[in-house]
């Protein structure tokens, strides 16, 4: 195999990302340059490198946009039920079932893993923290065990699989030019798998700080000295006829700031403590506790429907791009339908603002991971050609599986050794704070690599999903999003990044072991 100027270009770029990532340090600038002088040195042409920056971020934003829209849309409608609370009457009645600490432990786990798997962690962290986790610390868990509950349901296990929007494994899936469904399925059982292990090792390393329930606990709580540890909305005490200004740091009202868009809501209430339009009626009651029953109805549908297309004839199974439509669909439908009916006439303009504001949060969500995948997809013969404009005919550069190709001799024959090599890098790729921005190498990687070794490629690009999202995404490090819930939880974040760290590596190697042995 012989090796151009070309390829060892794109082989120092990889290597100087992989190094930017270690150091914390966003990898944009430097994906660009070595998209830029792969290029460049490719083609012999500078326009043509300087062409290239654009087709590479352009093709990876035709590739992925169906990713930004089902993050829009979904973004949109948790806007619209915010609008109305039924994003905190979703969540009540769990409230009452958390009698002591350790049931409060499994409760907040159980609801924040279903949130994060249909809204993401980022709503899912202001509505347990203004909820949920006062009445946990009244129960006797301790600030840092609901911190830890919160982390590893929500941007462990259900963001690493992200099974039902599909953005991580269709990231993953395309670098490695696998099929999305394999992937996500894969990446399911795997992130149940850590997520199971880390929450009982978690439980079991704090079960004996576990209290007796308590109102001190949650005054103590309340009391907790601001200096170094973010402010959480104040949950507790009631107050008859509040404003919505009142209501956003008050129980019942959602007073949070999304982490994502940076926007804070809430909602007014009555005398008896329920949501209330400002002209002060009733309707929004009703219309809130509606939509707090059908959205998850509907979710619950439209997951029962995907299950029986996957396990039954029944219905048509919906695979890939497929299901990603079918859930943005569904969200759009309910969208118009919570403008609609909460606004009226004025839905025309109140649901284009959702949308908007959904589109908004989904490129400062994705946004970065453009000009990243586009540096990945120059190294894939299927993605080259078009970023690098070639002519028609021209035979397309495929740079990583050259490079794989020409140091197959040396590369290992063993798949523990090379899934746990894709781990690691999946893992350090992550500390630079994002979960997604690795997943174009790993998928790349994994595309690449599993053949030599006999490996499924869908496989080994599950196992690399598992190391960026579980690192970056917000549980091992303390630089990431995790910040947002320890300000939650009111506790120090690095506390919360190294109580987190032996019960999730625990689980990481234990799902590796399995996808090895299994799949």
């Amino acid at each position: 195999m012989n090796l151009g100027a070309a390829h060892w270009i794109y082989l120092a770029g990889i290597v100087v990302i992989i190094a930017v990532m270690i150091m914390r340090k966003n990898i944009v600038i430097p994906a660009v340059a070595a998209t830029f002088f792969t290029a460049w040195a490719f083609t012999g042409d500078l326009v043509k490198g300087l062409q290239s920056i654009f087709g590479a971020s352009l093709t990876a934003a035709a590739e992925l946009f169906n990713i930004f829209l089902i993050i829009a849309l979904v973004t949109a409608l948790l806007g619209a039920l915010k609008a109305i609370g039924a994003d905190q009457r979703m969540i009540e009645p769990f409230r009452t079932v958390m009698r002591n600490g350790h049931a409060a432990f499994w409760v907040i786990a159980g609801v924040t893993y279903v949130i994060s798997l249909f809204f993401w962690p980022t709503p899912a962290v202001p509505l347990i923290g203004a909820i949920l986790l006062p009445v946990a610390i009244r129960a006797g868990l301790p600030p840092l065990a609901a911190g830890l509950s919160v982390a590893i349901a929500g941007q462990g296990m259900a963001l690493s699989s992200d099974y039902v929007m599909q953005v991580a494994p269709g990231l993953s899936a395309k670098a490695a030019g696998v099929g999305t469904t394999v992937v996500a399925d894969r990446a399911m059982v795997l992130s149940l798998i850590v997520g199971v292990i880390a929450l009982v090792l978690g439980y079991l390393m704090t079960r004996r700080t576990i209290q007796a329930p308590s109102v001190d606990h949650l005054l103590a709580w309340e009391g907790t000295a601001s200096s170094g540890l973010a402010a959480a909305p104040r949950t507790t005490g009631t107050r008859k006829g509040r404003t919505a200004a009142q209501a956003a740091t008050a129980e019942g009202g959602t007073g949070s700031v999304d982490g994502g868009q940076g926007v804070a809501t809430a909602v007014a209430t009555d005398e008896d403590d329920e949501p209330m339009e400002a002209g002060g009626t009733r309707r929004a009651v009703a219309r809130s506790k509606a939509f707090a029953v059908i959205v998850p109805v509907t979710f619950a549908a439209l997951v029962a429907y995907m299950l029986l297309g996957k396990f039954t004839d029944l219905v048509p199974d919906t695979i890939g791009g497929q299901a990603a439509a079918l859930v943005g669909g569904v969200v759009a439908v309910l969208l118009l339908f919570a403008t609609l009916v909460t606004d009226g006439r004025r839905s025309l303009e109140t649901c284009a603002e959702h949308v908007v504001d959904g589109l908004v949060f989904s490129v400062k969500a994705m946004g970065i991971v453009l000009p990243i995948a586009g540096f990945f997809f120059i190294g894939n013969a299927d993605f080259a050609a078009r970023i690098m404009g070639l002519e028609e005919g021209a035979k397309a550069p495929n740079f990583l599986f050259d490079l794989v190709s020409a140091a197959q001799q040396g590369i290992p024959h063993n798949s523990f050794l090379m899934a746990f090599g894709i781990l690691i890098v999946g893992v350090i790729t992550g500390l630079d704070g994002s979960g997604f921005a690795g997943l174009p190498l790993t998928g790349s990687l994994s595309g690449a690599l599993g053949p030599a070794v006999g490996m499924d490629p869908a496989t080994l690009a599950a196992v690399g999903q598992m190391g960026c999202v579980w690192s970056g995404g917000g549980v091992l490090i303390a630089w990431s999003s995790l910040i947002a819930v320890a300000g939650f939880a009111r506790v120090p974040v690095l506390d919360l990044a190294r109580k987190a760290f032996v019960p999730v590596i625990a689980g990481l190697v234990a799902a590796t072991l399995f996808a090895v042995i299994v799949f």
